[in-house]
């Protein structure tokens, strides 16, 4: 039973994933577009790490109130929430493949800043280098199902550790800013 329901929610998350964003749009409109600066603004998203605010901020929590936090007050704060919905999760958490146990682990989560090696390889996890930035290409979503659901070694709950989504859409450019085409 406990399988299905861990089936059901990484599905769930994979169709919340995909359906952000799914516009066959290649147009650019190939003009200069008006942006207006004037207004208030308000912070409306944390994207340091994608999907935690979706996985971790359970239906009826308050996701606003997390994606506006300060982040040198999110770990206090949401610490706590993020380590029982990963229990909830995966009920057989001991640690993860970064030898984390889920206190450690939520910790790092629930603080939801990108942080930057400036004398190591940028990359959100490569097997060596852990969250030392984040590269276009990173597989990001696969990095946190195998750090939820693939206990100390990476390899358990198969079924669990990848989104079976191994490239862009589109091909990164070779020059600045590198990015794909939008959709």
């Amino acid at each position: 039973m406990k399988t299905n329901k861990f089936k059901i929610i990484t599905v769930a998350l994979v169709v919340a994933l995909i359906s952000v964003n799914c516009d066959n749009n290649d147009n650019t409109n190939g003009g200069a577009q008006s942006i207006d600066f004037s207004g208030t603004y308000v912070q409306q998203d944390q994207m340091a790490r994608p999907a935690i605010n979706t996985v971790f901020i359970a239906a009826g929590q308050p996701k606003d109130d997390f994606n506006a936090a300060i982040p040198s007050a999110m770990g206090a704060k949401y610490q706590p929430i993020f380590q029982s919905r990963l229990m909830a999760l995966n009920s057989g958490y001991t640690k993860n493949a970064l030898g984390q146990d889920a206190a450690t682990f939520t910790g790092l989560l629930s603080t939801d800043v990108l942080n930057v090696s400036k004398t190591t390889k940028t990359t959100f996890f490569d097997g060596t280098n852990v969250l030392t930035g984040r590269a276009l290409a990173d597989d990001v979503i696969d990095v946190e199902l195998l750090l939820i659901f693939g206990g100390p070694m990476g390899t358990s709950n198969a079924a669990l550790t990848s989104d079976h989504v191994n490239a862009n859409d589109k091909p990164f450019t070779a020059t600045f800013p590198y990015l794909a085409t939008a959709w």
